[in-house]
């Protein structure tokens, strides 16, 4: 499977609009709602993942359905968003920034902001201990536009005197796992990742990860968002907001968000991501253009 995910990764593949999960027939005159989760993981484990939400919000809301849209990589979601495809959305904070862009505005916020950090994995045995050792080898990212995942770590990497541009080799993979996967398979000196999809690779793969270890870390961030598209009507927007912001009073909303390793859902607004906004200006006055031109 992760050979899969690191293939898809390295090749360019058509548009994928990943599966589209509805977990019950459309009920008689009931509303759908698309509902993308930018690509956390590889399609199917992101199914695996989020489709239990969408169970719960479809059996919340009676009148409305929920289908899970999920993306091949980051570009391809990116695109769905840009189109205004999706009804709601789980991006990244630089994703809600260009979603804000089209059309959609946020209703809350996936997990805690002390989450959301950039980590450098390495291999116990490459001797890398010091930033400046990363010199003249190859780095792996998910992608170009993956805030905790990419930016932030090569802002880091920049303030540890790393010219990103002209001192390393870049490597976008396509996925978390696959950045991880590149360091295991001997293939980058380090990759780039976040806490979130390197818990699940500890749990889900011991034996690669026991050869793997944190080098280093970021500051946070604030997290993911939730957003809706501004014509969805204002009630389904507050009671979608409502019923993710009470999941962790509820044994089952406990395990709903055990299941996508987000710790809570908390109200959040537009406006709470200009620091975001700061935060990725400062990057491309700095380092580069997180889109080249």
């Amino acid at each position: 499977m992760f050979m899969l995910a690191l293939a898809v990764g390295c090749h360019s593949k058509p548009e994928y609009s990943g599966p589209q999960y509805e977990s019950r027939a459309t009920k008689g005159e009931s509303v759908v709602y698309k509902f993308a989760v930018h690509p956390l993981h590889n399609p199917m484990k992101l199914v695996e993942e989020y489709q239990p939400l969408m169970d719960y919000l479809n059996d919340e809301l009676g009148w409305a359905s929920f289908q899970l849209v999920t993306s091949l990589d980051y570009s391809d979601f990116e695109k769905k968003v840009g189109a205004r495809k999706p009804d709601f959305l789980l991006p990244n904070p630089w994703q809600t920034l260009n979603a804000i862009k089209v059309g959609y505005h946020v209703i809350a916020m996936a997990g805690e902001p002390e989450d959301f950090r950039g980590i450098f994995i390495v291999r116990k045995d490459s001797g890398i201990e010091e930033p400046m050792q990363l010199k003249g080898k190859a780095i792996s990212y998910p992608s170009p536009t993956a805030l905790a995942a990419c930016i932030m770590p090569q802002y880091f990497l920049f303030q540890h005197g790393i010219d990103i541009n002209r001192d390393i080799e870049n490597r976008y993979v396509g996925s978390q796992e696959s950045s991880i996967m590149s360091v295991y398979l001997g293939n980058t000196a380090a990759g780039a990742t976040w806490p979130e999809p390197w818990r699940a690779f500890v749990r889900e793969h011991p034996q690669e990860a026991s050869t793997l270890k944190i080098a280093w870390q970021t500051e946070s961030l604030i997290n993911n968002s939730v957003m809706a598209r501004e014509d969805v009507p204002d009630t389904v927007r507050e009671r979608v907001r409502t019923l993710l912001v009470d999941l962790d009073g509820t044994v089952d909303g406990l395990k709903i968000l055990s299941g996508t390793e987000i710790a809570r859902f908390t109200t959040a607004s537009d406006s709470d991501y200009a620091v975001a906004r700061d935060y990725v200006a400062r990057f491309e006055r700095e380092v580069r253009k997180v889109v080249a031109k």
